[in-house]
């Protein structure tokens, strides 16, 4: 989170002086069919479904594409375990590819992955970096594959003038208290596909949905058994307000990392980005010829770094449960049992090159709320670690 004040305590107060804080309600408020509208506005969507967090949202629109056991999903190998967990949550399985220098999911690396299994891919805008959608796109058409944008650490980041989310079958999206737009916690899915809409919606709420106003109107799709991530109209005015800032955050955010950028541009190199003037622009990723000189640099450096390569849960080697395949407490509901997913299980080569180019690059971020001082005095001490 970035930004948050009064407008957020007023419009929570708003919700509470209602008394309806229900998401479905007869209150004048509306806010979680506002909030869903607004949100469809702002990227040019047809359908959004706002719910608990982006894994539900991932895990809502992977239901919605009809992927279950006996599945294969493609996932980058540079992402949140939350990603692979949510294609486990659907009893598939997910099958993980090669980051380019961009670190975000290799297009070339997407064919040598396929299987007769295969039914999906998750391209990741990690950090606001967009993929390569044109050519990642242009794989799953070939090979008729569903893709699902995991755009939650990429709200307002664009990929040649479009809002990522927006370019696959489906996106979603995460308002946790770690990302640009923030309610604490919460999520959405979005698409332009009716019968992942309507799929997605019954999963998400499977318990009210049919039952709670005209959800459901005109839908073809018959209520089944799903979960439970509807969310609230407090969480939904939290985040009608921070959508309203989204755009002053992202031109700050962009500006300072130009102004940081030239400055640094004498002293380092940057990692490639496939469309820089799109990109969310929270960190400036830092590359090194080799991961011992990113390495002293991350020691010498007086701030915070990270090295993607060692960011635990976030690089596919350190997603234990998945690796020691533990997919649920009882056996019978585990997926990694599941006779139509035999045979699932990570080699002990995969992904090697991913790590190597992950370990030769330093992420630090950007503040959209810097002045010129504090820039320059950041990037001296980014120009003194790297001497």
């Amino acid at each position: 989170m970035y930004r948050i004040g009064q407008e957020e305590i007023d419009a929570v107060a708003r919700v509470i002086r209602s008394q309806k804080l229900f998401k479905v309600n007869d209150g004048t408020l509306q806010e979680t069919a506002n909030f869903e509208k607004e949100l469809r506005e702002r990227i040019k969507t047809d359908r959004a479904v706002l719910m608990t967090s982006g894994t539900a949202a991932l895990a809502s629109a992977l239901i919605g594409m009809g992927i279950g056991p006996g599945d294969e999903v493609l996932v980058p190998a540079y992402t949140y375990i939350a990603t692979a967990m949510a294609v486990i949550m659907v009893g598939a399985m997910p099958v993980v590819t090669e980051v380019d220098e961009t670190l975000s999911m290799d297009p070339e690396d997407i064919e040598k992955k396929l299987t007769p299994k295969t039914k999906a891919v998750i391209p990741v805008h990690m950090g606001g970096y967009p993929c390569d959608m044109d050519r990642i796109m242009a794989a799953a058409k070939k090979h008729n594959l569903f893709v699902l944008e995991d755009a939650c650490q990429a709200m307002g980041t664009t990929y040649k003038g479009k809002a990522v989310g927006t370019i696959g079958d489906a996106g979603a999206f995460s308002f946790n208290a770690f990302k640009i737009l923030s309610a604490g916690e919460g999520g959405a899915m979005v698409t332009n596909n009716q019968d992942i809409f309507e799929k997605s919606l019954i999963y998400h709420d499977s318990c009210a949905v049919a039952y709670f106003g005209n959800q459901m109107e005109n839908f073809k799709t018959v209520p089944f058994c799903g979960s439970e991530f509807r969310t609230n109209e407090i969480t939904a005015a939290i985040l009608r307000e921070q959508l309203k800032r989204l755009d002053g955050i992202l031109g700050d955010l962009r500006k300072n990392k130009k102004e940081l950028e030239k400055r640094l541009a004498p002293h380092i190199d940057f990692a490639p980005c496939n469309d820089p003037e799109g990109e969310g622009a929270y960190t400036v990723s830092l590359q090194f010829e080799t991961k011992e000189k990113a390495l002293a640099f991350q020691e010498a450096f007086d701030g915070y770094s990270v090295i993607p390569a060692y960011m635990g849960k976030h690089v596919f080697n350190d997603w234990k449960a998945i690796i020691e395949k533990r997919g649920a407490v009882h056996p019978l509901m585990d997926p990694f049992r599941f006779e139509a997913n035999r045979g699932f299980g990570f080699p002990e080569d995969t992904c090697t090159k991913s790590l190597e180019l992950m370990a030769k690059c330093v992420r630090i971020d950007v503040n959209p709320d810097w002045t010129q001082e504090d820039i320059s005095q950041f990037a001296e001490k980014v120009i003194a670690a790297l001497s």
